[in-house]
């Protein structure tokens, strides 16, 4: 099993988990648009929220299917647009300077259509379903408190922000009233989609 991720400090974490689950995981940095694995080496390749960030899906979606061997499958998970964290996208976007120019929405990958129209002919079997995670939460405010701290996206913004302070307060009291809608017997309901295919 290889894990791939282009961030090092999630390396750091994926690691340590792997030691604590005792199994060998060959873990490296690299980017999603340029896989550093041979044509087919996989009989299957999973992205859990990962490649989704890839700043253009055709690149990407070439990627992911050139490494997997004919007949393997590909699955993934990702936020779809109109829950939780899609929506927290969308107010992330609102408050942090423009994206570079061609880069698609990560939440696109939420959408099943999007997601047909991206794999294409180059799979055979495509199945969508939901799942969704829970995450124990003392309260709203507790959940922002945790994303401030530990989701990267967050934790730049707030960086960002912190010269404006009026606008710092706002995206707070936004992100609050979001999570506010989520949150029920102390748990974040953050609703996903699973895709899953079979490459041709």
């Amino acid at each position: 099993v290889k894990g791939l991720d282009l961030t090092p400090e999630l390396l750091a974490r994926a690691r340590e988990n792997a030691s604590i689950a005792g199994v060998d995981i060959d873990f490296q940095e690299g980017d999603v648009e340029a896989l550093p694995y041979p044509d087919a080496s996989f009989d299957f390749v999973l992205s859990q929220f990962g490649h989704m960030f890839g700043p253009r899906p055709d690149v990407t979606t070439a990627e992911l299917l050139r490494v997997l061997a004919p007949g393997g499958t590909i699955a993934f998970s990702t936020w779809p647009p109109d829950v939780f964290t899609g929506r927290m996208f969308a107010l992330l976007g609102r408050f942090s300077p423009p994206p570079p120019e061609g880069a698609s929405p990560p939440v696109l990958w939420g959408d099943p259509k999007v997601v047909a129209e991206r794999l294409g002919d180059r799979v055979r079997d495509l199945v969508f379903d939901r799942a969704r995670l829970r995450l124990p939460a003392l309260s709203p405010n507790h959940v922002l408190l945790f994303f401030e701290h530990n989701v990267g996206p967050i934790q730049g913004l707030i960086a960002h922000l912190e010269s404006t302070p009026q606008e710092l307060a706002n995206f707070r009291a936004e992100m609050l009233a979001l999570i506010e809608l989520y949150v029920e017997e102390n748990r974040l309901r953050q609703d996903f989609l699973m895709t899953r295919a079979v490459k041709v």
